[in-house]
């Protein structure tokens, strides 16, 4: 029985030193020597806290792995919305620039923010000088961007876009727009009138018709164009005058 104590004794001896506060200082085999790694901690012993927080950083790598873009690389939300006042500008510098050659490039998106807001200014107008003709202005629209676009599908070998023939015919709305706000003021009902409402009929049909032979290439029908544009827009004049 003795030997079976003094065995016990042996197996269950432990290498660790334990202070009065109960952590273990060091490690010591059984021969009583230290031993050669005394950086094994404890789980119970202390932890100095550095005082740095810990920031996570973002590498470039990983959304070029996934596959999608960086925040940075992302396109602004009025952009993916179809809205970009760029284009916008330009296309309406086309329009005022009769001479100016059209962008086949932006003229060929389908941007419905600029003739949206051309024919709500143009109701806006004819209201201020007594005419209220909203559903005229959309109805006539609408009529005449499904026409438009049946003749052009039939007059072009490209492809036809609905959009873009209603993007195009709005745009070309504002001569007419600028003609609604000078007849607030002054009557078109003369000779001053009839001058500045064909000039306007003219300028808003050559500019349509230019910017459709630049975006489907149809630059020796621009004649054949042009005769059903001026008759769009004789409508919407004859709104304006009388």
């Amino acid at each position: 029985m003795s030997d079976f104590q003094q065995f016990e004794q042996d197996f269950y001896q432990t290498g660790y030193y334990i202070d009065d506060q109960g952590r273990a200082l060091a490690y010591f085999d059984t021969d009583g020597e230290q031993d050669a790694m005394p950086n094994i901690l404890d789980p119970f012993m202390e932890q100095r806290y550095s005082g740095e927080i810990y920031q996570p950083t973002m590498h470039s790598t990983a959304f070029s792995s996934t596959g999608s873009k960086s925040p940075e690389e992302e396109p602004p939300l009025l952009v993916e919305l179809g809205i970009d006042f760029d284009h916008m500008w330009q296309k309406t510098l086309t329009v005022l620039n009769p001479l100016k050659p059209a962008d086949g490039s932006i003229m060929n998106e389908t941007d419905l923010t600029g003739p949206i807001l051309f024919c709500v200014a143009l109701g806006v107008t004819l209201m201020m000088a007594g005419k209220v003709h909203f559903d005229y202005v959309y109805g006539i629209s609408a009529i005449a961007c499904i026409g438009m676009y049946f003749l052009l599908s039939l007059m072009s070998s490209l492809a036809v876009s609905y959009g873009c023939v209603a993007s195009v015919l709005g745009y070309c709305l504002l001569p007419i727009v600028a003609l609604s706000a000078f007849a607030v003021f002054y009557s078109l009902q003369g000779v001053l009138g009839t001058v500045l409402a064909l000039l306007a009929i003219c300028w808003c049909s050559f500019s349509a018709s230019k910017i459709f032979i630049s975006t489907l290439a149809m630059q020796e029908q621009q004649l054949l164009v042009f005769y059903p544009c001026a008759l769009l827009y004789g409508l919407f004049t004859l709104l304006t005058v009388f």
